[in-house]
């Protein structure tokens, strides 16, 4: 049941903050209610329109845009299809790095500076309008709302990032008491901290959790272990994004906290792209983004595929991401969620490249394999395994009193049948797990391409 105060803050508070920042981010999350529910037709001639609009306008007012379409005869104007998509370059990190100001649109208006986390690699700086904001929020808001909660619902977020610690000054700080949400940073995950965030969510009573999967589901494993119960304050949905969701976390956070697990998946670059309605279905924000997948070659590969995710922004006239290799790596889906829904579906999203190993043959896989090795071993608190080279893996592991030498052999063991038998595996026992420069934690990094 929605408050007072919710409603406040949802229909009153928040969209005068919206007037105040010259967004228009209210009327474009209603206009996203309705469309949400459009068929797969209707919504494809809106992209298509959409699409033709952003490669006209870029085509004109971005120099890097302008002096591209002129050197590939392309003309925006004559766009018919989403496939017309396939005629243009990827836009990758480099790129974008090399030609930051021929990116901005000369009639651009307010453009704020932005940057990725870097958690892997060289931070990306880009710029993004008020429109791309407005868009991105409004997505994230309806998904929001899909769960029966709402923007002055009371939410604890558990988020790292650099960039929104390092914004905690006063407007900010009053601005989350309006909307009744509390950060608990997730970079220190010690003992004290962890004692304190359980007490501090025990006391809060959010209606919603969001942040990182591993961040909220060690916060669940403390709580476990301490016995002291979570599944009593009517917490009505966990949202987690930033990371991949392993199913053993959202076990044990919807375990934990008696309640779903909503995943998200999107970015500060490429904007927020897909989240999961209640039905399990992990919905495109397809009004504002066209995916597709593409394989080792850049070739376009058919739903069902796995390959990496490239994203075409139609909100980013400011700034136009076109065609941006996102480094993740994903499967569509071609079948329509059971909410009724005509959005499309992201089948799955198996996590950046760098979350793949390669075994000594040369053989691909999820680190998935690996952590399995590791995950249900006795003696291990926390671990990190990173893959330096083909024939050299670091295994860091945090151990309990029950680690032993004949622990570390089922380790190197395990690890060997999948990578191979002359691979080199170097266990270190450490005192703790550090984060990546982001605040998230990564069960697996590969330093060797995919």
């Amino acid at each position: 049941m929605t408050t007072l105060y919710t409603r406040i803050a949802a229909g009153v508070l928040f969209p005068l903050q919206c007037r105040a920042k010259k967004h228009t981010t209210v009327a474009v999350r209603q206009a996203m209610e309705v469309s949400q529910w459009w068929s797969a037709d209707r919504l494809e001639a809106l992209r298509i329109e959409r699409l033709r609009h952003l490669l006209v306008h870029a085509g004109t007012h971005v120099p890097y845009y302008r002096d591209l379409f002129a050197s590939l005869g392309f003309d925006p104007a004559a766009v018919t299809s989403t496939k017309d998509l396939a005629r243009l370059p990827f836009l990758d990190k480099p790129t974008i790095r090399a030609n930051t100001d021929g990116l901005k649109a000369d009639d651009a208006v307010g453009l704020s500076r932005f940057n990725t986390g870097g958690s892997s690699g060289e931070p990306l700086v880009f710029f993004i309008g008020k429109k791309r904001v407005s868009h991105d929020v409004a997505a994230k808001w309806r998904a929001t709302r899909w769960w029966n909660v709402d923007i002055g619902d009371p939410e604890i977020v558990v988020w790292g990032s650099p960039i929104e610690l390092g914004s905690q000054d006063r407007i900010r700080a009053i601005r989350d008491r309006l909307f009744r949400t509390e950060l608990l940073p997730a970079f220190e995950m010690s003992e004290a901290k962890l004692d304190g965030f359980v007490a501090r969510i025990r006391q809060v009573r959010p209606r919603m959790l969001f942040g990182y999967p591993s961040s909220i589901s060690l916060i669940a494993q403390h709580a476990a272990k301490r016995g002291v119960p979570m599944n009593d304050l009517g917490i009505r949905v966990a949202f987690v994004t930033s990371e991949r969701l392993y199913d053993h976390q959202r076990a044990t956070i919807s375990s934990v906290f008696g309640c779903p697990v909503a995943n998200g998946y999107g970015g500060r670059d490429a904007g927020f792209l897909a989240h999961e309605c209640p039905e399990g279905g992990m919905h495109i924000t397809a009004e504002d983004v066209i995916l597709e997948i593409i394989d080792g070659d850049g070739n376009v590969l058919p739903h069902g595929m796995s390959g990496e995710i490239v994203v075409t922004h139609l909100a980013t006239g400011d700034f136009p991401f076109v065609r941006y290799r996102t480094g993740d790596v994903g499967v569509l889906d071609d079948r329509r969620c059971p909410c009724g829904r005509g959005l499309p579906l992201l089948k799955e999203v198996q996590g950046r490249s760098t979350d793949f190993v390669v075994a000594a043959d040369g053989t691909v896989m999820h680190g998935l394999a690996l952590i399995y090795v590791l995950r249900e071993l006795p003696g291990i608190a926390s671990f990190k395994i990173i893959q330096h080279t083909r024939s050299e893996l670091e295994v860091q592991v945090v151990p309990t009193a029950e680690f032993s030498d004949a622990t570390e052999a089922v380790i190197r063991e395990g690890l060997r049948k999948r990578l191979g038998v002359s691979v080199t595996i170097d266990v270190r026992r450490v005192d703790e797990i550090a984060p990546e420069k982001s605040g998230k934690f990564r069960y697996v990094v590969s330093k060797v391409a995919a």
